[in-house]
């Protein structure tokens, strides 16, 4: 027999080694920028804050004088940046970094921010008081009639002695202060009232004199020269809350009595010698049948009784007639 009959030869057998692809590994990229102002300017020292969804440590870096920003060696992925300035709204800006990717964000533009910070300003007593008289120096009776003489703020801040003479002058120095009084002389003209004045162009300027004098010392002396030598306040303090018979009661009293530098209610002391010496120096000019001591403590009654009727008019009428009262005083029952 043959060599081999009968037997089978196996052929060899061939082994492939199959290998894995394996994916190659991320690279960290960069992320840069710049950041500037609505005029285009670079904005310098901005805080840009690199937030990450797979990260809890999130870089942040500020701007150069370019107004450029860069973070390098950072992970592929998902990101937010948030830029922030003094003087600037926030802005947030998203975007994907890729593999080995530098990526420059556009240009980013603050807007400047519309909060309203409150400021608050903390005045002196003296600057109170001075920005008060220039509230009331706005009072005007119908928008035109002074009211300078009157408070609608119950803790007014104390005058010193130069914002109670800045009110007796501006009172009377007022034009409209010239218009009454010149209406005065012409109802005493017309009613021969201090007859030793006489008639005519001449009469009606003694008048028109005396009433101005009349009004000129007694304001300066009851409303500046005592109430700064004895501390007291020539202003009325205008009520407006209560029932009417605490108001009336208040009012009147207020003929007699004023609220001291020092907040306290005393005897108006001002007023009273006040008017009492301005009724002295009126001797001085009104005519011989017009004068004595008599007729000046007379006239200081009438005065006192007609203030406490002013105060009731303050009281319940005049505030409703003035349009310009300052924004904290009391609303009219």
């Amino acid at each position: 027999m043959g060599a081999g009959h009968g037997q089978s030869v196996a052929a060899p057998i061939e082994r492939s080694s199959s290998s894995v692809q394996l994916p190659d590994p991320p690279v960290p990229g960069t992320i840069h920028g710049t950041v500037v102002d609505p005029n285009g300017t670079a904005v310098a020292g901005a805080r840009v804050k690199l937030a990450r969804q797979d990260q809890s440590a999130n870089p942040e870096t500020q701007t150069g004088d370019d107004g450029q920003y860069s973070f390098a060696n950072i992970a592929p992925g998902p990101f937010q940046l948030s830029i922030a300035a003094e003087g600037f709204a926030t802005k947030t800006s998203s975007g994907v970094l890729h593999s080995g990717e530098n990526i420059v964000i556009p240009q980013i533009t603050l807007a400047l921010t519309t909060e309203v910070t409150e400021v608050r300003v903390e005045f002196t007593p003296v600057e109170l008081a001075q920005e008060q008289i220039r509230d009331q120096e706005k009072q005007r009776v119908m928008g035109f009639i002074p009211n300078f003489y009157v408070t609608y703020i119950p803790n007014a801040a104390p005058l010193n002695t130069r914002q109670k003479f800045e009110l007796a002058w501006k009172s009377t120095l007022d034009p409209v202060t010239f218009g009454i009084t010149g209406a005065v002389a012409g109802i005493q003209q017309a009613e021969n009232q201090f007859g030793g004045y006489g008639q005519g162009a001449a009469g009606y300027g003694r008048r028109y004199g005396a009433s101005y004098g009349d009004l000129v010392t007694s304001t300066f002396i009851a409303g500046a020269i005592l109430p700064s030598l004895l501390k007291q306040d020539p202003r009325y303090f205008y009520k407006g809350t209560g029932s009417k018979r605490s108001r009336v009661l208040y009012a009147i009293a207020n003929s007699v009595i004023c609220k001291g530098d020092n907040g306290r209610w005393q005897a108006n002391y001002s007023t009273i010698i006040g008017g009492l010496a301005a009724g002295g120096i009126s001797n001085l000019y009104y005519p011989a049948n017009d004068r004595g001591a008599g007729l000046t403590f007379e006239n200081e009654a009438i005065g006192i009784a007609a203030t406490a009727v002013g105060n009731l008019v303050q009281e319940f009428v005049v505030r409703k007639l003035t349009p310009h009262l300052p924004n904290n005083a009391p609303t009219t029952p």
